[in-house]
């Protein structure tokens, strides 16, 4: 999900667990916040110092990304290397950025996701690692899909991913937001992906916007699912794109207006992957239900509902 009327990739209980939990700063913090690093001290001072700073239980992993980026290394070379060598000059400017409520991710332009490297910018959310359960489910349900469409592909951390892992795959993202799909393509780029991988600009709250695009074995879909009121931390609320965050007072909007398009777009026996908030398998199974699909439940690594795989009931599998 990145801006993509998707979105990702953070609602509230999706947020606040796995990795959204652990860009939030402790507000045990703030009593620390006009410590500045001395001048002249040593990488391995300035993170004891960081790490008292930023006072959260992650924040120890946390100083040493931010140290071993401004340093242009890796954390291992870091922590073997160069603990003694002078604390970098960028090093304090990041670190007031992430005291300041600034996604770690954003700061060093990059994160993990299914042990690969995405860019990512402000225009994008952040992929989670809780989206790999959707990204699981994909392969499960079409690991023959020869080819894909991402409905809000934000980064393109699902769509790229699966191209990686099927080799003979070829794709489409579709997002609204022309900057989110700049960032998805140069990812496509850095994975060696981009010949199969084709961006457009297109929304689905618009008429026509699936002209042209033809049929699908495999549709995911990661739209925007987090209620209008929703208390999220202000990592994601005030840093991430609200566009691929937020879906109405029930955050189920955008997925009345997508799944009753989803059956027009797929090939015979494909299905779509929809990623859910964890309360919401209910509803947008029912949604499917009146779209003429029927839906299987899958779950992420904390046992909660995550991914949906809709497909056509008369060419539905028997259990």
């Amino acid at each position: 999900m990145g801006d993509s009327s998707s979105p990702t990739p953070v609602r509230v209980e999706r947020r606040r667990d796995t990795l959204a939990s652990r860009q939030r700063v402790s507000t045990a913090a703030c009593g620390l916040r006009s410590t500045r690093t001395g001048k002249g001290a040593s990488v391995g001072e300035a993170l004891r110092d960081a790490t008292k700073r930023l006072g959260a239980d992650w924040a120890r992993d946390e100083a040493e990304m931010l140290m071993a980026h401004a340093l242009g290394v890796t954390r291992s070379a870091m922590l073997l290397g160069r603990m003694r060598d002078p604390a970098p000059d960028g090093f304090e400017a990041m670190l007031t950025r992430r005291l300041t409520d600034e996604p770690l991710a954003y700061i060093v332009g990059e994160t993990e996701f299914y042990g690969r490297r995405f860019t990512v910018t402000p225009d994008v959310l952040i992929p989670r690692c809780d989206s790999e359960a959707t990204l699981l489910a994909a392969l499960e349900a079409s690991p023959g899909a020869r080819r894909i469409l991402d409905c809000g592909t934000g980064s393109g951390c699902l769509l790229l991913s699966l191209l990686a892992e099927l080799p003979e795959a070829t794709g489409i993202g579709i997002d609204r937001s022309t900057a989110a799909l700049a960032v998805a393509a140069a990812n496509a780029r850095s994975l060696g992906v981009a010949e199969r991988a084709d961006m457009r600009e297109r929304d689905w709250n618009q008429p026509g916007w699936a002209a042209a695009l033809g049929r699908f074995d495999l549709i995911l879909c990661n739209p925007p699912y987090v209620e209008d009121g929703a208390a999220l931390d202000a990592s994601v609320r005030d840093r991430e794109p609200a566009g691929a965050l937020f879906a109405g007072p029930e955050g189920l909007d955008d997925y009345r207006v997508l799944v009753p398009q989803l059956p027009a777009l797929m090939a015979p026996g494909g299905v779509a992957v929809v990623e859910i908030g964890w309360r919401q398998a209910e509803a947008v199974s029912a949604i499917a239900a009146e779209a003429g699909l029927t839906a299987a439940l899958r779950r992420d690594l904390a046992d909660r509902p995550r991914a949906l795989i809709l497909s056509q009931k008369s060419l539905a599998k028997a259990p």
